[in-house]
């Protein structure tokens, strides 16, 4: 759609949250309600793509492992083809764009073009699945560090691999996106760096949505052997696992539906 008057369109990457449709922002359901595109990727929630108006155009953009529907490049210049026709295109990412959704290189691309890109943060799933697992990722007597890593990196970049045997010295809480498939080399490597083997460890599936689940095992359990939990996953290592259970587990219910972000639930 071209907007009347315009000659020039706005990218908004917004992230939509790791699940829950009420951990979306307000500004993220007020640019899908005013959208013109909205390109979304595969963790984006059925409940948030509810939310799009019916007028606006869709597109489906979701990578898997080994199966990506556009490659990057061709969402990058999808990105910039709508907005050339005056439209309001929101680029929808699961969790938060610039934490490991490649928010970053469409920013850029989209800038060195001319076109006008806002960003519009989403809560990340390391921080909404560990809360919602009762993990708390920093605590005053058990760590006072944590970093947000990849098990999964590109290729050809600019160093070969995370270093988790220095990370395993020097950071007290590590969050692992996409680490599934590497989980017993990472493992391995962190035992190898120092970390205790009786180190406690969340997997956490489908964090914060209904088929949430979370498994607690130990860093010794891990190496050597495949992962017992199927992605998309979040891992969490650190003396802080050791809390998850004190807490209520958190999920929303299966009824609970983009009408939550409308309303809150009653108590």
């Amino acid at each position: 759609m071209t907007r009347p008057g315009l000659e020039m369109g706005k990218v908004y990457l917004v992230g939509a949250g790791p699940g829950d449709p009420g951990l979306l922002t307000v500004k993220g359901k007020a640019l899908l309600a005013h959208a013109d595109v909205v390109i979304y990727d595969a963790l984006v929630g059925s409940s948030i793509l509810e939310l799009i108006p019916p007028t606006a155009e869709r597109i489906y953009a979701g990578k898997h492992c080994g199966a990506h529907t556009l490659p990057q490049e061709q969402i990058t210049a999808l990105l910039m083809e709508k907005a050339r026709t005056a439209a309001v295109v929101v680029r929808l990412k699961g969790g938060d764009p610039f934490i490991f959704g490649r928010g970053g290189e469409e920013m850029l691309a989209l800038v060195q073009a001319g076109i006008p890109v806002e960003v519009v943060p989403g809560i990340t799933a390391g921080i909404a699945a560990s809360a919602y697992a009762g993990i708390p990722l920093t605590h005053r007597d058990l760590s006072s560090s944590v970093a947000f890593v990849t098990g999964h990196e590109a290729a050809g970049k600019y160093r070969p691999q995370v270093n988790w045997r220095a990370l395993a010295g020097a950071v007290e809480t590590l969050v692992i996106y996409m680490g599934m498939h590497n989980l017993s080399h990472i493992a391995a490597e962190l035992l190898a760096g120092g970390k205790a083997p009786d180190t406690p460890v969340a997997l956490i599936r489908w964090g914060t949505t209904p088929e949430q689940e979370i498994h607690l095992l130990r860093l010794q359990t891990l190496a050597g052997q495949p992962s017992p939990v199927a992605p998309p996953s979040i891992v969490v290592v650190g003396a802080v696992v050791s809390l998850a259970g004190l807490l209520p587990t958190l999920r929303p219910p299966v009824s609970y539906c983009s009408a939550a972000l409308a309303q809150p639930e009653s108590p």
